[in-house]
This record gives C-alpha cells, sequence and structure tokens, in this order.
C-alpha cells in the first residue's frame, strides 16, 4: 500500500509531471519541478517493483508507478496518466518513444495542451542524433572542455555540471515550464528538444561575447575566469588546503591587496597587466603557502575580498553561512542533501520527501485515474 503523500506546496503545487523513468539529468529536471511542488510520476520497470529508489537524491518528492513499457496494456495506463498531465519528461535515444507507442505525436493526440520534453545528449536530430555520449562528449564539442585546464596539458574532467545538469536538466525545467506556460495562455501543447550540447553552449554566452570583444584569447589558463589572472584562481595554503581568490572588480582586488599586505607592492600596481600575471601568480602562491587554510579564512573573513576556503563536501554542508541559510539538510533518509532552490516568498517548497520504492504509488495512481487492468494482466 502506498505510503501517504503529503498534498505539495510550492509554485508548481497543481501541475503533473510525467517521467518515464531514466538516469541523470532527466531525472534532475524531475527533482527541480518535483521541489517546487509539482506533482511529479515516476514510471519505473515494474519488474523493479519493491526494490529502492535508483538514487535518494535525484528521485525525492516523487510518486513511483512500476509498469513494464512493453506490455500494451501498462503502455495504455501511461497514455491514461499522460491525459491528466501537464507535461512529459523523457530521456531516451530519439525514436525510442516512439516504438513504444508513447512518443510525442500519440501523447499529444491524446493529451492536446501536454508539453513534451525531451532530453538527450546530440538532441533529436543532426549526424550524431543517434550516437551514445557522456557530459564529457557533450561539452567537448562545444568548446567549454577545451577552454578548461592548463594548456599543454591534458584537459581536466570536471564534474558532469556543465552538461548534464545544467545543459541538460535545468535546461529542460526552463523549457518545460515557459512553454507550460504557453499552454496555459492559448491551450496547445508542445515538443521540446532540450539537447545538452545546446545548453553548453547557451552556457557559454559570456565567452563567446567577450571572444568578439577581443577580450578572450583561445588559449587555457591565459584570461580572466580561465584561470590565467592571478586575482582569479585557486591557491595551496601551508596545510595543503586551498583558497578560492576572485577579487575581479576594482575595490574587491585593492581589499585582498590590504589582508595580504601588498597595497605598496608595485608589482600589484597595474591589476590588467598582462605580462605580470605570471609574477603576480608566483608572489601570490608564494604568499598563501605561508599559512593554512584557516588562518587564511580567518584573516580574509568579511574583508569584501571576494577569496573564500575551498570546502569539501562536509565541510560545506556545515560552513555558518549555509548552515544559516538552511542549503543543506536531513530529511527522512537521514542523509545530508541540498534544500530545495530556488526559493520563493509567497509560495515555499515543503520538506522534501524520501524517494520511494519503486512502484510504491501503482495503485494510488492507477486508481486515481480509474484505469482497471484486466484479469488476465
Amino acid at each position: 500500500m502506498a505510503t501517504d503523500v503529503t498534498t505539495p506546496s510550492g509554485p508548481l503545487a497543481g501541475l503533473r509531471i510525467v517521467e518515464l523513468g531514466g538516469i541523470g539529468p532527466g531525472p534532475f529536471c524531475g527533482m527541480l519541478l518535483a521541489d517546487q511542488g509539482a506533482d511529479v510520476i515516476r514510471i519505473d520497470r515494474r519488474s523493479d517493483a519493491g526494490t529502492q529508489s535508483g538514487h535518494p537524491v535525484l528521485h525525492r518528492n516523487r510518486r513511483s508507478v512500476a509498469l513494464d513499457l512493453k506490455d500494451p496494456q501498462d503502455v495504455e495506463a501511461v497514455l491514461r496518466i499522460i491525459e491528466t498531465a501537464d507535461a512529459v519528461i523523457e530521456g531516451f535515444r530519439p525514436g525510442v518513444t516512439e516504438r513504444l507507442g508513447l512518443g510525442p505525436e500519440t501523447c499529444l493526440a491524446r493529451n492536446p495542451k501536454l508539453v513534451y520534453g525531451r532530453m538527450t545528449g546530440w538532441g533529436q536530430d543532426g549526424p550524431l542524433a543517434q550516437e551514445p555520449g557522456h557530459d564529457l562528449n557533450y561539452i567537448a564539442l562545444t568548446g567549454a572542455l577545451a577552454a578548461m585546464g592548463i594548456e599543454g596539458e591534458v584537459p581536466p574532467v570536471p564534474l558532469n555540471l556543465v552538461g548534464d545538469m545544467g545543459g541538460g536538466g535545468m535546461l529542460l525545467a526552463l523549457g518545460l515550464t515557459t512553454a507550460m506556460l504557453r499552454a496555459q495562455i492559448d491551450g496547445r501543447g508542445q515538443v521540446v528538444d532540450a539537447a545538452m550540447t545546446d545548453g553548453t553552449a547557451v552556457q557559454l554566452a559570456l565567452i563567446h561575447g567577450l571572444v568578439v570583444r577581443d577580450r578572450w584569447v583561445d588559449k587555457r589558463a591565459s584570461n580572466m575566469f580561465d584561470g590565467g589572472a592571478p586575482f582569479y584562481r585557486n591557491y595551496r595554503c601551508a596545510d595543503g588546503g586551498f583558497m578560492a581568490v576572485g577579487c575581479v572588480e576594482p575595490q574587491f582586488y585593492a581589499a585582498t591587496l590590504r589582508v595580504l599586505g601588498l597595497t605598496e607592492d608595485p608589482l600589484f600596481a597595474q591589476q590588467h597587466n598582462r605580462d605580470a600575471w605570471p609574477a603576480m601568480a608566483d608572489r601570490l602562491a608564494e604568499i598563501f603557502a605561508t599559512h593554512s587554510r584557516q588562518e587564511w579564512d580567518a584573516a580574509f573573513d568579511l574583508q569584501g575580498a571576494c577569496v573564500s576556503p575551498v570546502l569539501n563536501f562536509e565541510e560545506a554542508a556545515a560552513h555558518p553561512h549555509n548552515v544559516s541559510r538552511a542549503t543543506f539538510g536531513t530529511f527522512g533518509d537521514g542523509f545530508v542533501q541540498p534544500n530545495p532552490a530556488p526559493r520563493y516568498s509567497e509560495t515555499p517548497a515543503a520538506t522534501p520527501r524520501p524517494a520511494p520504492l519503486i512502484g510504491e504509488h501503482t495503485d494510488q495512481v492507477l486508481a486515481e485515474i480509474g484505469f482497471v487492468a484486466t484479469a488476465a494482466h
């Protein structure tokens, strides 16, 4: 029997999203929408019913229905749920949902106001549309990866934030909410094609603008935000910890020099003298290496310098600022996870609910739509 599901609160309360079970950026999109109050119903595999959800954080705030998408009767059940929905999330390769009988044409015929969100790496068309890939491949092909790291060295493998989560999950969340808003106005649904390559490219808008203005050199670690500038990079401390220095604006640069005792040092007189950047960086590295991260953190605390300690996950959850804002929380599952964001003054989100067991809400949801399986099923 399904556990009681608290009536959701948040700006998306009253909206229903059907998430065809997938991994990574699709569930992240579903989490973002569920965190803000949408009733997100995840369609999981019937063979996994009764087991733990695939991800304890990305699958929070959901209801889980376990069905077999190769069974025509279960496909009909999904279509009946979709008839009651505002949007669908699917993250399969192009053409898969069509073969399952759950493609956008079929779903929109059943629900003309439906917004059908498609989450892929390469998009629904183009030469690579059917090719497999991961975050690293998508950010490589859009120029983002080539701009990261130290010139002459192998590009680093960054966390899958730029392609999967930012360029994928958040892009789809934006696409779904804007298209649902449009459907509320004119009653017409549509398909949202969210490709991680497109989303990564969009996130590079600032850099492309700097290139046009000759303010960005196409060479790693040579620019303002890629580690080239001595006032925007990380420095090792005496204890092996690191400090993140981001004093770009002149007033913050001046505050940093004041704390470091470099206000009168001629080497730092011209902040944007690129010829002096290597020597400036070497000098700053020497200085930061003289004290521990804790000592530097105390020295820069509330000094208006844009200098911060580099924290690990455990330290970040315990930092006074994050604690004050409840950026992280410990909920029903008993472990630390990020709280919903952003925040709203009039329609705050409720405390996150733990990820459900797979199929936990199958009977509940099917009863809501009045679907009764045949005896032979």
